[in-house]
């Protein structure tokens, strides 16, 4: 196959749907294009095309569903016609409803045959029936379509508007859809009808999908640090509110930054702005202790954060808060999950390479607002205000 020009190539792809699975295994495990395209000797951007003309995503299998007829069952209606048997006969053979088996041989009859039976024609006609265009669900339905399209306007992910429709319509299954839905309607914007625009309301902002990639973290220690390990065990619940997770949103060059601070019961969000120019360590103390001293003491129970250095004056930020401050082990993002999470939703707002200085705190008050407003999946897509507010009034 190797050699081959961009036309026998597009070709392929059409002709040779084992090359098509393999294609979509190994970029689903990682394998980089030109691996793939070396190993199924095609031109790599004639894959890449293909690629982004399916909007990165795998196009759906095929296998018959049970409750089609297979090609043996076509041949054994054939030859049980030729033997005289009827339909309810044929269909207690093959455990099927009488109904299902009348039709299946009107179908499959050919006029000018004497209304003989054809398996390989009605097999075939099978198939094209379901490879017919079909309407997506989202588009086709003008209520869905404005309410998942106001929504992800309001950056909501796929996930969370899932759970609120559910939440909002639960007794209409007309609002009912998957997330994957609605990433194969943004994705296939062409046959999907969602504004190709909403693609960069996207955590990601990419027009296709790729496989995930995990970054690594390089970090260093500091000396005096508590470890995560030795929180209280309350702390590792989330059913006390008052435990908190922190981190740095880093800029452009490395010259600015926002902290970011998450408490674990409610997803609960306020964002810090530092002093663009200052040490990054005094910058994050004498912008974070005044938002922590405005809250209740109820909710000053405990802060972790990573291993980063600008966390150097953490016992200061004890002694002014009030609030014991512990630290994540190196390379276990996980320790903080909910603050890496709460991260990446803020990269819709405040994109990799993003000049961060340029915003002031009222601004990064406006973005906390609005993520507090947004509903969450663990919160059975309540949103955080409601679930702190709801526990504060108890």
């Amino acid at each position: 196959m190797r050699g081959l020009g961009v036309t026998g190539a597009l070709s392929f792809w059409r002709r040779s749907p084992r090359a098509v699975e393999a294609l979509w295994d190994a970029r689903g495990m990682g394998a980089s294009s030109e691996a793939i395209a070396s190993t199924l000797g095609l031109p790599r951007r004639s894959m890449e095309r293909y690629i982004c003309r399916c909007g990165g995503l795998r196009a759906q299998r095929w296998a018959s569903p049970a409750r089609m007829l297979s090609y043996d069952e076509r041949l054994q209606i054939k030859d049980m016609l030729r033997e005289g048997r009827s339909y309810r006969q044929i269909a207690s053979a093959l455990g099927r409803a009488p109904s299902t088996i009348s039709r299946e041989v009107a179908r499959g009859s050919m006029e000018g045959t004497r209304g003989r039976y054809r398996p390989a024609r009605a097999q075939q006609q099978s198939w094209t029936n379901r490879l017919r265009p079909k309407p997506l669900k989202i588009p086709a339905d003008p209520v869905l379509h404005a309410v998942v399209q106001d929504w992800l306007e309001a950056k909501l992910s796929p996930e969370q508007i899932v759970g609120r429709l559910q939440r909002e319509y639960p007794n209409d299954p007309r609002m009912r859809v998957s997330r994957e839905t609605i990433y194969r309607t943004i994705y296939l914007h062409a046959r999907g009808g969602l504004k190709r625009e909403l693609t960069a309301l996207t955590r990601t902002g990419r027009t296709i999908r790729y496989p995930n990639r995990r970054p690594v973290s390089t970090r260093g220690r500091m000396r005096g640090m508590v470890s995560t390990w030795d929180r209280p065990a309350e702390a590792l619940e989330r059913k006390v509110p008052g435990h908190w997770e922190g981190d740095l949103i880093i800029g452009k060059n490395g010259a600015s930054a926002i902290g970011t601070v998450v408490e674990r019961f409610s997803n609960y969000l306020n964002l810090v702005r530092l002093e663009p120019g200052q040490n990054r360590v005094v910058a994050l103390r004498e912008a974070l202790v005044p938002k922590l001293v405005e809250l209740p003491e109820s909710l000053r129970r405990s802060l972790t954060w990573d291993q980063g250095k600008e966390m150097a004056q953490h016992r200061q930020i004890t002694i002014e808060s009030g609030m014991k401050i512990y630290f994540a082990d190196p390379h276990a993002p996980w320790q903080r999950a909910t603050n890496e999470n709460t991260n990446g939703l803020l990269r819709q707002y405040f994109p990799k390479g993003t000049d961060l200085s340029i915003f002031s705190q009222l601004d990064l008050d406006q973005v906390a607002d609005e993520m507090n407003r947004r509903p969450r999946k663990r919160l059975q897509f309540a949103t955080p205000y409601e679930t702190l507010e709801e526990h504060l009034l108890q």
